[in-house]
């Protein structure tokens, strides 16, 4: 298996908002949920140093949307596309626009988030998790 490590184009998966957390199904019919009913936080988040961060925009009918592992170089490139779940590496200092209205940056050991869900036309949706614990927001 390659141990290339590289930016990946997410494609579409489909979600699903449940009370106790956000579903999303992967595109080779897995998938994963994320616990717990997200915090609400305006404008941006700033995740915690060291975690998973991965973050979810969902189009208008909030039944579809991108997955994007933001600095994850663990999962191999082949698992990433055969599961349609993007990722962006960025160095300390870099930002780039994940999708229209969702900025990430990396400013050190954090990663921040910043989105404006009317013009991303979709909920944002940012998780932060490692062994110890998960985090989830909505950027609203």
């Amino acid at each position: 298996m390659s141990q290339h490590r590289s930016n990946i184009a997410p494609s579409t998966l489909g979600v699903e908002l449940q009370d106790g957390g956000v579903s999303v199904e992967y595109t080779d019919g897995r998938s994963v949920f994320y616990h717990g009913v997200p915090d609400k936080k305006e404008g941006s988040v700033e995740c915690p140093p060291g975690k998973h961060v991965q973050v979810l925009v969902t189009d208008p009918t909030e039944t579809e949307g991108v997955l994007v592992y933001v600095n994850d170089r663990k999962t191999d490139d082949d698992i990433l596309e055969s599961t349609g779940v993007g990722r962006l590496l960025l160095d300390t200092g870099e930002e780039e626009e994940l999708f229209p209205g969702v900025v990430v940056k990396r400013g050190g050991v954090r990663v921040t988030v910043e989105a404006d869900p009317e013009e991303a036309r979709g909920r944002v949706f940012v998780f932060a998790e490692d062994e110890i614990s998960e985090h989830s927001y909505e950027i609203v």
